[in-house]
């Protein structure tokens, strides 16, 4: 007998759908927000990044510091509370591109819809939301999806264990920004198209940013066995305050 998920974290039938889709090329994830009869489609999956979780403990969070707390301390992140394999990952994008015009200027609309770290290229059998380690199954009110809050409209993907090096940049912006230096940039590596890298050689890790809007949903892809094949992260729901809907 296969994997089942918990009906309280389990993805209904459309979010499978669009979980299903949203990293297949020329896959239909929306239709235009302003034009109902135009669909939307996956135009491009790019590998971001490599990223190294030696210790198999994920965060997925924003990296940024609380700016309504004037310490500005390290973020708590969130942890899943499902482990991966050690070891080097692949971090992946998917791309829409919904074209509108503005102000009588011509937008492409191309937009990173999800990201997911591919942990392995096993089939999913099932998705489900995945929970924090400090979070309980008992706690989800029906219908409400765990996920994480994205200041800056940033999320991330990281090594636990390495979290408090690894967002110490952040950290440092906003320290520099707090105290009035108006050249305070971030010390990352970009990646292009909004996506940055800040690692830690001595313990051999990585973080990897990605946009996020708002609420984020943290999205386990299980194998029938239950393993996790790949962790995916999208709006809450999918394409609220984009220029699209939802098939």
């Amino acid at each position: 007998m296969g994997y089942t998920a918990d009906e309280r974290l389990a993805a209904g039938p459309e979010e499978s759908r669009y979980l299903e889709a949203v990293f297949t090329l020329g896959a239909q994830v929306g239709t235009h927000a302003e034009d109902p009869a135009r669909p939307v489609y996956v135009v491009e999956v790019t590998e971001v990044s490599p990223i190294r979780v030696p210790s198999g403990r994920l965060v997925v969070a924003s990296p940024w510091p609380d700016d309504s707390d004037w310490e500005l301390p390290t973020p708590a992140g969130r942890e899943l509370r499902d482990r991966i394999p050690p070891g080097v990952h692949r971090v992946q994008a998917s791309w829409t591109e919904a074209p509108y015009e503005y102000n009588g200027e011509q937008f492409d609309g191309r937009e990173a819809v999800a990201v997911r770290l591919l942990v392995s290229d096993a089939p999913v059998a099932c998705w489900e939301a995945g929970l924090g380690v400090s979070e309980s199954i008992e706690q989800i009110v029906h219908g409400e999806r765990p996920g994480f809050d994205s200041e800056e409209n940033m999320g991330s993907f990281a090594d636990a264990t390495a979290w408090p090096s690894l967002t110490e940049p952040f950290r440092q912006v906003w320290l520099e920004v707090d105290a009035g230096k108006q050249d305070a940039s971030l010390a990352a590596e970009s990646l292009g198209e909004s996506f940055e890298r800040v690692s830690d050689e001595a313990l051999g890790a990585d973080l990897v940013t990605f946009p996020a809007d708002g609420g984020s949903v943290v999205w386990l892809g299980r194998t029938e066995t239950g393993s996790i094949a790949s962790i995916v992260t999208t709006g809450t729901p999918a394409f609220h305050n984009r220029l699209f809907t939802a098939v």
